[in-house]
C-alpha cells in the first residue's frame, strides 16, 4: 500500500556516488594505474636487459674470435722472425760484414717492412747487446735487456722471447708496440748477434677485427696492470674510460677494474654502459707468458634506442589496457549502484517504517502523511491519529517557535532537539527533521525521526551525580587487582602530585615495603572485604610522609577480586616501619627515574664525587633477547638479579634502573680499584646462587668536571670492552691513578 501511495519518496532512493563509493572507485584506479606502471617498468627493464645479455653473449664470442687471432698473429710472428734470423743475406752479412752486404740486407727489409703492416722494422744487436743498425730509426737505438744476455738467459737456440707491449712515438703518435727477440748462434751455442722484430699491436688489430672498425663495436686492449695500449677514443661519451693511449683503467674506472681483476671474463653493467672483458694470452711459452685484456662495451642509449620499438609498443598496449580497465571499473560501479538503488528504494519502501526508530513523513506544509508504529508507542498515539495531524501539535511548539524551526530548516535542512514526552511513558526523545525531495524534483517532504534517549538522559544524571560524590577533600582512587590506576579522583591527583589519567601503579608512588605487601593486601581484601593501615609515601612535598589508608576490595560473579577502592589521609602518627628493623635504607632502595640518579648524585659533595665511581651491570645473557617473548624472561631474571645484589648492599651505595637488561650502581667515595673489587665481589656472589651467566660490568671513575651523563658514558664504554673480551667480564675505563 505504502508502495503504490508514495513511490520514490526522497532523493535518496536514486542513485548516488558517496564518498565511499568514490574513493573506492579512485582507489582501485590509483592501484590499477601503480600496478600498470610498475609492470610496464619490468617488463621494458627486462626487456633491455635481455638485449643486454645477447649483446653481451654476441660480443664475446666476437672477442673470442679476435683474441684466437691475436695469438695466431703472434705465433706467426714468432715463425716469421725465425725466418728472418735464418736468412741467407743475414748469415752472409755475419760471415763478411762489409758495407755492401749490410746495405743488401738493409734493402731486403725496408722490402719487407713496406708489405708487411704490422712490421714497424728490424734492428741487429752484437753479442754484447749494443746495437749495430736498423731498418728504422725510430727503434733499435736502447740496448737489450742484460736479463736477455750473457749465461744466466734461459732461452736460446730457435727459440724466440715475444717482449710486453711498449709505446713508442712514431710520426707525433704514441705507437704500441712488441718486439721479438731471436738469437744468432754460432755452431759451438755461442752468440754471434741477436736478431729483433717489432711489431704494431694497433695495426694487427685493425688487420684481424674488420667487425670492430665502426663506432658502435669499440675494442679495447689493456694490460694486467690496467694500462691502456689500443682502442683509446678521445671523442667517446663514456665517461670514466681512459682517452690517451698509456691511460689508467684502474684510476679512472675502479669498479670496471676490479670487476676485471676478479676474474678472467665476464660483464660489468654500469650506470652509462654495458662492458664485456676477456683475458687473452699473446704466447703461451713460460719465459714469455703474455697476457691481457680485449675490453668492449656499448652504451646504455643504444640498447635503449634499440628497445625503442618495443617500448612504444609496450606503452600504448598499456595505455589502452588501463583505458579498458578504467572503463571497466567505472561500469561495475555504475551497475552496483543501480543494483542497490533499486534494492534500497525496495527495502526503504517496504521496511522504512517497520523498524525500532521511530518515523513519520510530514508534508512541507507540517502534515503528517504517514508513520510507523514505533513512533505511535513513542508519542502514546494510535497510527490512525496520527494522519494528518499538524507536526507542530506533536513537537508542543508554540507560533513563534515553529516559524524559528520552519526557518532554521529551510536555512541549515536540518533541526534536531531532545523533547521530553508527558505521556505515561515518561520518556526523553532525540527528535530529528529533515528535508527530502522526491526523484522528480517536485515534491518536498519532511522526514521526522524519533530517537529514545531516555537510557542516555539518566546515564548522564547518574554520572554527574557520581562527579558530584566524587569531588570530595579525600583522596580516592580505583584500580584493578594489580594496583593499575583505572580512575582516580582530584584530591588524589593533588596530593600525590600526578597527571590526570596517566597510566600508573598505585604502588610505584607509596613505600617499597607496601608493594611487597601488596599480594597479601590483595589476598586479604578478597577475604574479608577490606584493609585498614598506614602507608609511607615517596614524595617530598608532604611534611608527613605517612598516609592513612583505606582499601575496599569489589568481588565479580565469580568470587575474585575486580576492583580495589583506596582511600587516603593523612596520618597524625608517625609510621612504625619507617624505623623498624625490616626498613630498607633509603639508598638502597632501586631509583626507576633517572631524574632521581640526578638528583642523589648532584647533592653529593664534591669529596664523595671526586672519589666515586659508576658501574654498569648488563644482565641480559646470550640469545635472550632473541625473540619478543623472552622481553618476560628478562624481567625476572633481572628482579633476581636486583634482590641479591641489594641485599648486601653498602648503605651509602645507591642502584637505579637504566634499561631493561642494565642496572647502574653510584659508589661514592670509593675509587677504582675498591669499585673492581666491589664488581668482582658481587659478580662471585651471583655466580655461587646461578645467576653469573651473560652478565658483564662497565666501570668508570669520575673525573674533574664531569656530569652524570658523562660518567655513564664512560661506563658504557667500558661495557663494550667487557662484552668484547670474551674472557674477562668486567672492564675498566678512565681509570686514574691514586697518589
Amino acid at each position: 500500500m505504502l508502495t503504490r501511495k508514495l513511490p520514490l519518496l526522497i532523493s535518496a532512493q536514486g542513485i548516488h556516488w558517496s564518498q565511499q563509493r568514490i574513493l573506492a572507485a579512485v582507489s582501485q584506479i590509483c592501484m590499477l594505474l601503480v600496478s600498470v606502471i610498475i609492470l610496464t617498468n619490468i617488463i621494458i627493464t627486462l626487456g633491455e636487459r635481455r638485449l643486454q645479455e645477447d649483446w653481451a653473449t654476441q660480443r664475446y664470442s666476437e672477442l673470442q674470435a679476435v683474441g684466437a687471432l691475436i695469438s695466431d698473429k703472434v705465433t706467426f710472428q714468432q715463425f716469421r722472425t725465425q725466418m728472418f734470423a735464418k736468412s741467407g743475406l743475414l748469415k752472409q752479412y755475419l760471415a763478411l760484414p762489409s758495407s755492401e752486404n749490410q746495405q743488401r740486407l738493409l734493402d731486403n727489409w725496408d722490402v719487407l717492412v713496406d708489405n708487411v703492416p704490422e712490421l714497424l722494422g728490424i734492428a741487429l744487436y752484437d753479442p754484447q747487446g749494443q746495437h749495430k743498425f736498423a731498418s728504422s730509426n725510430d727503434f733499435g737505438k736502447e740496448s737489450l735487456p742484460p736479463a736477455l744476455l750473457g749465461s744466466t738467459r734461459n732461452m736460446g737456440g730457435s727459440e724466440i722471447y715475444t717482449s710486453p707491449l711498449e709505446f713508442t712515438p712514431i710520426n707525433g703518435q704514441l705507437e704500441p708496440y712488441l718486439y721479438q727477440f731471436a738469437w744468432l748462434e754460432n755452431p759451438d751455442q755461442s752468440v754471434r748477434g741477436y736478431l729483433v722484430t717489432y711489431n704494431s699491436m694497433s695495426k694487427m688489430l685493425k688487420s684481424i677485427k674488420p667487425a670492430y672498425s665502426s663506432k658502435q663495436a669499440p675494442l679495447m686492449m689493456l694490460d694486467t696492470q690496467g694500462l691502456l695500449y689500443a682502442g683509446a677514443q678521445t671523442n667517446t661519451s663514456v665517461s670514466r674510460l681512459p682517452e690517451t693511449m698509456g691511460g689508467s683503467l684502474k684510476q679512472s674506472y675502479p669498479a670496471l677494474w676490479r670487476k676485471m681483476a676478479m676474474s678472467n671474463f665476464g660483464q660489468f653493467h654500469g650506470d652509462v654502459a654495458t662492458f664485456v672483458y676477456l683475458k687473452v694470452e699473446l704466447t703461451t711459452q713460460y719465459e714469455t707468458r703474455r697476457e691481457y685484456f680485449l675490453l668492449s662495451y656499448i652504451k646504455n642509449e643504444d640498447i635503449a634506442a634499440n628497445f625503442a620499438q618495443w617500448r612504444n609498443i609496450l606503452i600504448i598496449g598499456a595505455v589502452v589496457l588501463t583505458s579498458l580497465s578504467i572503463l571497466l571499473i567505472f561500469l561495475t560501479h555504475m551497475y552496483r549502484l543501480v543494483q542497490r538503488s533499486r534494492e534500497f528504494s525496495i527495502y526503504m519502501t517496504n521496511r522504512l517504517f517497520d523498524t525500532e526508530m521511530g518515523c513519520i513523513i510530514a508534508s512541507d506544509t507540517g502534515r503528517v502523511v504517514t508513520s510507523n508504529s514505533a513512533a505511535s508507542v513513542l508519542l502514546s498515539l494510535p497510527v490512525d491519529d496520527l494522519s494528518d495531524r499538524s507536526l507542530q501539535r506533536i513537537l508542543n511548539l508554540d507560533d513563534d517557535e515553529y516559524s524559528q524551526f520552519i526557518n532554521h530548516l529551510e536555512t541549515e535542512k536540518v533541526w534536531q532537539k531532545e523533547l521530553y514526552s508527558n505521556s505515561s511513558a515518561r520518556t526523553w526523545l532525540m527528535v530529528r527533521v529533515k528535508y527530502e525531495v522526491s526523484i522528480d524534483n517536485k515534491r518536498r517532504y519532511m522526514l521526522v525521526t524519533f530517537e529514545d534517549i531516555t537510557e542516555l538522559k539518566q546515564s548522564q544524571k547518574h554520572a554527574k551525580l557520581n562527579h558530584l560524590l566524587n569531588d570530595v577533600p579525600m583522596a580516592s582512587v580505583l584500580t584493578d587487582p594489580k594496583g593499575n590506576v583505572l580512575k582516580s579522583n582530584p584530591a588524589f591527583n593533588q596530593l600525590l602530585q600526578i597527571e590526570a589519567d596517566k597510566p600508573i601503579n598505585v604502588s610505584s608512588v607509596l613505600s617499597e615495603d607496601f608493594n611487597k605487601q601488596w599480594p597479601q593486601i590483595a589476598q586479604q581484601l578478597q577475604i574479608q572485604g577490606s584493609w585498614i593501615g598506614q602507608v609511607f609515601v615517596v614524595v617530598d612535598h608532604l611534611q608527613d610522609h605517612c598516609l592513612q589508608a583505606t582499601l575496599k576490595g569489589h568481588l565479580d560473579s565469580a568470587g575474585e577480586l575486580q576492583f580495589v577502592l583506596c582511600s587516603f589521609e593523612q596520618s597524625l602518627q608517625k609510621n612504625a616501619y619507617r624505623e623498624g628493623p625490616n626498613s630498607v635504607p633509603l639508598r638502597s632502595t632501586i631509583f626507576n627515574h633517572k631524574d632521581d640518579l640526578e638528583r642523589y648524585f648532584n647533592n653529593l659533595s664534591q669529596t664523595c664525587k671526586d672519589f666515586s665511581s659508576l658501574l654498569m651491570i648488563d644482565i641480559s645473557a646470550e640469545g635472550m633477547l632473541s625473540h619478543m617473548s623472552d622481553l618476560g624472561q628478562l624481567e625476572t631474571r633481572q628482579r633476581e638479579v636486583e634482590i641479591h645484589l641489594l641485599r648486601d648492599l653498602p648503605h651509602r651505595y645507591q642502584m637505579s634502573h637504566w634499561q631493561l637488561g642494565k642496572l647502574i650502581i653510584v659508589l661514592p667515595d670509593t675509587n677504582s680499584d675498591q669499585a673492581h673489587y666491589f664488581a668482582l665481589e658481587s659478580l662471585n656472589k651471583l655466580n655461587e646462587n646461578g645467576l653469573g651467566d651473560g652478565i658483564c660490568i662497565g666501570i668508570a671513575s669520575y673525573q674533574a668536571g664531569q656530569d652524570l651523563e658523562q660518567l655513564i658514558a664512560n661506563s658504557e664504554v667500558a661495557l663494550k670492552r667487557a662484552k668484547q673480551t670474551g674472557e674477562q667480564n668486567i672492564c675498566q675505563a678512565f681509570t686514574r691513578l691514586l697518589t
